[in-house]
């Protein structure tokens, strides 16, 4: 029976004792062949899908919450604090009440998807929106944790990082070793800096024979590692990345340049594409942000800087349902007739 990523990879993270750790069973998400997208690009690869929206509250975000939050039991905290875009609130929320814990979330207003307001939410989290961005929650928090007795659990807390290197460790043991490349979503830039750390840490205990090409991509209207400035005002319909001045910038710069891959920046129709292609040809729901890797993965396919037969990972960060709005807009609408058999028929066009 799986038992969650602290207990499985145990030997591989920061010791933390057995009555301490809360988990949700996260981790152990499927690596999804998509045969029919490469088809469908003419593209020879090997192209694999890390599906972390099947993680317990439908993100990535669980597998560094278990630690973070672990750690803060295991410490005499009993509460914990972050700023948020949406999943970090979601998982927070979760991993508290299972801690049985208080979790403090400020978020944006107006700009978190429904599906992981409501997360919050419903999990009991105090929920605290402020008229400003991503960037201003993160330093309003920052300052609280200062002068009170709780653990902020962005990705800023060292055992976030952590948890989120265990996805890279699991791509490893399902494939036989790491792959060619690896494309990943960028915001606030944690994950990218997880994945090449535990790809290297894989490498050095001689379980692969090499790490991967990482590959991030921010959404062009909140771009700032690519642009080289801090964006004031980001936008994008990925509102996952929608982040203006990231926590971990200099840690993905860093997992950039020694892996020799690329940070560079997807239009939202290109996302918005790539989250209709996974939905339509591969039957995969992620979340808007989730397809800039798959984005970014065709603009390669597109400058042709594939040989052949290279292992391609992309992750997909979160589930689609986490934003039913987007995908209801970017979906035809149901058509409308009356209950008789002839009607429905002719709608069919059977």
């Amino acid at each position: 029976m799986w038992r969650g990523i602290l207990h499985h990879y145990k030997k591989l993270l920061p010791p933390i004792e057995d009555r301490y750790i809360v988990t949700l069973l996260e981790g152990n998400t499927p690596l999804i062949p998509a045969l029919r997208l490469v088809q469908y690009l003419k593209i020879d690869v090997k192209l694999y899908l890390k599906y972390e929206g099947l993680n317990p509250t439908g993100s990535f975000k669980d597998r560094g919450m278990t630690f973070a939050v672990s750690k803060a039991l295991e410490s005499g905290h009993r509460a914990i604090l972050c700023a948020s875009t949406g999943n970090t609130s979601a998982s927070a929320a979760a991993y508290a009440a299972k801690a049985g814990i208080e979790a403090f979330v400020v978020i944006p207003q107006g700009k978190i998807a429904r599906g992981k307001l409501c997360q919050a939410m419903i999990h009991g989290a105090k929920v605290v929106q402020i008229r400003g961005g991503f960037d201003e929650a993160l330093k309003i928090v920052r300052k609280i944790v200062e002068d009170h007795p709780m653990v902020l659990v962005n990705s800023i807390n060292p055992f976030r990082l952590e948890g989120q290197k265990t996805a890279a460790f699991e791509i490893c043991d399902a494939l036989g070793d790491a792959p060619d490349y690896h494309f990943i979503p960028v915001g606030n830039a944690g994950n990218i800096t997880a994945y090449w750390r535990g790809y290297q840490e894989y490498q050095k205990l001689k379980k692969v024979t090499r790490s991967p090409k990482m590959h991030g991509y921010e959404a062009e209207g909140a771009a700032p590692i690519v642009k080289g400035h801090p964006i004031i005002d980001p936008q994008t319909v990925a509102s996952a990345i929608r982040i203006g001045n990231p926590a971990s910038w200099k840690a993905a710069e860093t997992a950039r340049d020694e892996s020799k891959g690329v940070i560079d920046s997807v239009t939202d129709s290109e996302i918005l594409e790539a989250y209709r292609w996974l939905a339509n040809l591969e039957g995969v729901f992620c979340e808007p942000a989730s397809a800039a890797s798959v984005a970014g993965f065709v603009k390669c396919c597109k400058k042709k800087i594939f040989r052949g037969e290279e292992t391609v990972v992309c992750t997909l960060t979160g589930h689609g349902l986490k934003d039913p709005d987007t995908a209801i807009q970017n979906s035809p609408e149901p058509v409308t007739v009356d209950a008789e058999l002839e009607a429905v028929l002719k709608v069919l066009k059977l």
